[in-house]
């Protein structure tokens, strides 16, 4: 570090800052400078090194207050070689700074209190697809199913061994779990390779589940799904996951609901949506026909002159509201108008005395007189 350069730029805070500044300050630039995130980068390393250099001054109250009075000419030529020898472990750094990270596993950490690879840990969630039929979805069911998960070892009991004197203590962390060193002020734990943080290892593994204690299997469940659920909707069913570890507790298991489609129901939320087609005599004199529903048949009377597209409903014949309290949807019954094909001759005329009758013409005078114009200037 240039002899020169003030203590506080390097840390970046201003002068009149406290000590929790200053050490928040230096936890940051420790993390963007440390060598083991920068490998290979001079620039970082030396950054990394006046960081420290720079806490080491600015953190001791007697030091700053002579760095503050005389400047570098307090330091009794320079920080080169001295260090008060304060220590951080670098798991509590990564830690306050990233929570539980990534980083927190990697560099240790005091926090835990023991061998990481020993605490106990939650068991992984597990999500399996549901295929419901389209009323199942609406009534609610019950079934069972089969999901694949880690099940406890029948042979070892999730010690991983036969007997208990295959389990012996691991000989690269001699049972701590850990390897430390110490580079500068700090003092790096990494997770013992050898063991993954146990502080023990098996000597002969249990030949069912090799060593890990669990086995896959197909556990059988019985599942209520509720009446109201839709396509798409999770029902979580609480620690029926993946075992924990080290006596930890089990994941949850996350049913995603999968409904398939109806032949000619369709559903818009708590509402059911029937398109039923008429003729066109139907609609024009109005009828009284049986509409299906999820329930039964009801009687709908379609009154006379009812367009294409009108929407009639019948009350409390939809979905039940998944969430309870007794309310429940509609059926919406939209009216399709078909124009009749394949007329014969007699329906033609019918149809054409019909026209005659109301006074419509089935091509327009003036359109013809029209066209014809244009057809005689068009050939001269």
């Amino acid at each position: 570090m240039n002899e020169k350069q003030d203590l506080y730029t390097v840390l970046n805070v201003p002068k009149n800052c406290d000590q929790a500044e200053v050490k928040k300050a230096f936890r940051k630039l420790a993390v963007k400078f440390h060598p083991d995130k920068n490998p290979g980068n001079q620039e970082a390393e030396q950054r990394f090194k006046e960081v420290q250099q720079a806490y080491d001054v600015l953190s001791d109250p007697q030091k700053r207050s002579a760095y503050d009075q005389f400047g570098h000419a307090a330091l009794n030529g320079g920080m080169g070689g001295g260090f008060s020898g304060q220590s951080f472990d670098m798991g509590d750094l990564f830690g306050e700074i990233f929570g539980d990270s990534p980083f927190k596993d990697f560099f240790g950490g005091s926090g835990g209190g023991g061998k990481s690879g020993s605490r106990p840990r939650r068991g992984a969630d597990i999500q399996y697809q549901l295929d419901l039929k389209f009323e199942d979805a609406i009534f609610g069911t019950k079934t069972e199913i089969s999901v694949p998960r880690a099940e406890e070892c029948n042979k070892c009991g999730t010690r991983g061994a036969v007997d208990h004197d295959d389990i012996v203590t691991c000989p690269v962390c001699h049972g701590k779990g850990q390897i430390q060193r110490v580079q500068g002020v700090f003092s790096l734990s990494t997770t013992c390779h050898q063991c993954t943080g146990r502080g023990k290892v098996i000597k002969k593994p249990c030949p069912d589940c090799r060593g890990q204690g669990f086995v896959k299997r197909s556990s059988k469940l019985s599942v209520s799904v509720p009446a109201g659920v839709d396509d798409g909707v999770r029902i979580k069913l609480r620690r029926e996951g993946e075992p924990g570890r080290n006596g930890g507790p089990h994941g949850d298991l996350y049913l995603l609901l999968r409904v398939q489609e109806h032949e000619f129901f369709e559903r818009d939320g708590i509402h059911i949506i029937l398109r039923q087609k008429i003729s066109f005599t139907q609609a024009a004199l109005g009828c009284s026909m049986k509409i299906p529903t999820l329930n039964g048949s009801v009687k709908l009377s379609v009154p006379e002159a009812t367009q294409s597209g009108q929407i009639f409903r019948i009350r409390g014949e939809g979905v039940p509201d998944v969430h309870g309290g007794g309310r429940k949807g509609d059926q919406m019954v939209e009216i399709i108008v078909e124009t009749p094909k394949n007329l014969d001759s007699k329906q033609k005329e019918l149809l054409k005395e019909l026209a005659d009758l109301r006074g419509e013409e089935l091509v327009e005078a003036d359109f013809l007189d029209r066209m014809t114009e244009k057809v005689k200037d068009f050939f001269g």
